[in-house]
């Protein structure tokens, strides 16, 4: 049985109690009815969706608009060059082939 739950039998009906207190947030933050309702008045004073969009988690932004993934076959020789210039210059893979793509396609 799962920590929080506890059975209840009685000859008429079953059940389950549900201890809230033993459940916590990703922060470490106890679910306590003091909690519970500081977010349910949090959600009746509304929410900022603009904002909540701006700092939700994710991979930076590269440049102006969404990234486009592009998947590419290498040979087995350019795939270990491909990781060599990367630990020698302490760069991604991913932002060495940002660079030479860059220096091929812009003229200079």
């Amino acid at each position: 049985m799962q920590a929080g739950l506890h059975e209840v039998a009685t000859t008429e009906v079953s059940y389950t109690i549900v201890c809230v207190s033993e459940y916590k947030t990703f922060q470490g933050r106890a679910l306590d009815d003091e909690y519970i309702d500081e977010l349910a008045a949090e959600a009746e004073r509304g929410y900022d969706v603009d904002e909540i969009l701006r700092r939700r988690g994710g991979r930076p932004a590269l440049g102006d608009g969404p990234s486009v993934v592009v998947p590419v076959r290498l040979t087995p020789a350019q795939n270990e060059a491909l990781s060599q210039r990367a630990e020698a210059t302490g760069k991604t893979r991913s932002e060495v082939l940002r660079e030479a793509v860059t220096a091929y396609l812009v003229p200079a």
